[in-house]
């Protein structure tokens, strides 16, 4: 049964709406914007494809075109922040945490510098652009950071309320989005906090923790397993760092199996997070659905999430791996 307090669409089985959640973005900075005059948006000769084009257009003595120059962006940013600002840092994610992580690292976490990093086009459904350009490691190489929260929203809701919510947080932030739309599983009343994980379906037999557009798939696997009979609980994580240790540990006490799902590297990531923290706490069966530490390719979105195993059939398939190993 889907938990009353999530608030899911009630179409995400049906007629499903799909928008992107860097549209969420996109919409939810504006909005920031107009709540806080300090908010400031820097971008490197990306704004269209990043959807910062609508904070330029609305505020453009807020907005910095950086060109192509990610380091100088961190550390103007880092100064923006200690001047009073509240800026959010803006290109694709292979090279915003990617090529400027030292800056990331020194100028804004190690100062604990009040900076928003915005990583676009994250994950393997960036599709035709291939290796180069599919961040399959941010989250890995931002949640290792001291000070550094990490953020990855589940649909266009979620990305938009994660993005106001960030305006209003204090303290290094990375949030990742993916290129392509995706299904929108909640509505604009589906509760969100930073560090709060949330239970968008309840079940007994099995846990599939879940972040990005996995929660979709994963939401669909569950109905799938349902037919099956296994009841599975179904998580959006969209905080990785720091994890909501109460909720998580608790569903893991009470299906005592869990399979993670994420579109990242299998090392790092969600899985990696989830992992270290039943190890530490309550030890049970994991299995995780992910990128297998491989470098991603050019094709379609669609074609790509089914050959690197991101899809509803391999979260199906991981749930009765890990139902075998459960005690």
């Amino acid at each position: 049964m889907i938990n009353k307090e999530a608030k899911l669409d009630t179409n995400i089985f049906t007629n499903i709406q799909f928008k992107a959640t860097r549209d969420g973005f996109g919409d939810g900075v504006v909005e920031a914007g107009k709540q806080n005059k300090d908010i400031v948006l820097l971008c490197c000769d990306l704004t269209e494809s990043t959807r910062s084009l609508a904070f330029k257009q609305t505020f453009p003595d807020r907005f910095i075109e950086m060109g192509v120059a990610e380091q100088n962006m961190a550390g103007i940013a880092a100064g923006l922040s200690f001047s009073g600002k509240v800026p959010f840092i803006t290109s694709y994610a292979v090279f915003s945490p990617g090529r400027n992580w030292d800056q990331i690292r020194v100028s804004i976490c190690y100062s604990e510098a009040n900076v928003k990093i915005i990583g676009a086009h994250a994950g393997i459904s960036v599709g035709p652009d291939g290796a180069t350009h599919q961040a399959l490691e941010d989250v890995a190489i931002t949640r290792v950071l001291p000070n550094m929260t990490v953020v990855v929203p589940c649909d266009y809701y979620d990305a938009k309320k994660a993005t106001i919510e960030a305006a209003k947080f204090k303290g290094p932030f990375y949030m990742r989005f993916a290129r392509e739309k995706t299904p929108v599983v909640t509505t604009q009343d589906t509760h969100f906090k930073i560090g709060k994980a949330e239970i968008f379906r309840q079940g007994d037999d099995v846990a599939i923790i879940a972040n990005g557009p996995l929660v979709y798939q994963s939401l669909v696997a569950a109905e799938e397993l349902s037919k099956q009979g296994i009841e599975a609980a179904v998580i959006n994580c969209h905080t990785v760092k720091p994890l909501d240790k109460i909720t998580l540990i608790n569903i893991s006490k009470i299906t005592r199996a869990i399979v993670t799902a994420e579109e990242h590297q299998i090392n790092g990531g969600l899985g990696g997070a989830i992992s270290e923290l039943m190890s530490e706490n309550y030890p049970v069966p994991i299995k995780r659905v992910a990128v297998k530490d491989r470098f991603g390719e050019s094709g379609s979105p669609e074609e790509l999430m089914k050959k690197f195993g991101l899809m509803k059939e391999d979260i199906v398939n991981a749930v009765h791996e890990v139902l075998k190993l459960k005690r």
